[in-house]
């Protein structure tokens, strides 16, 4: 088993950064991928970016490219989304999750464990 707590979230103007942490407790060592999706209100999850266990490779969707960057500290076992510029159409419920396939994944169903979520609110 492996336990995600995401944090960071809140609430800020358009243009404005945050930054996401998901913190991964238990059996890490069976993880192959991380990823961070979320979900608007009336809409399907989304794939936003994931990385590697080993930091080595990387995915983002295209909506976020140039904008959000997706990072890991291995002592910490946390993995950061780091979200600049951001808009209004990003307002979403952000998840964490952790996956034990081999290989990067856009598809929430390739991904074992999940976090609560934090509410990220853009305003115009």
């Amino acid at each position: 088993q492996v336990q995600l707590v995401e944090s960071g979230g809140g609430l800020v103007q358009a243009g404005g950064s945050l930054r996401l942490s998901c913190a991964a407790s238990g059996r890490t060592s069976s993880t192959y991928g991380m990823g961070w999706f979320r979900q608007a209100p009336g809409k399907e999850r989304e794939f936003v970016a994931n990385i590697k266990w080993s930091g080595s490779s990387t995915q983002y969707a295209d909506s976020v490219k140039g904008r959000f960057t997706i990072s890991r500290d291995a002592a910490k076992n946390t993995v950061y989304l780091q979200m600049n510029n951001l808009k209004p159409e990003d307002t979403a419920v952000y998840y964490c999750s952790a996956g034990k396939g081999s290989g990067l994944f856009t598809g929430w169903w390739n991904y074992d464990y999940w976090g609560q979520g934090t509410q990220v609110t853009v305003s115009s």
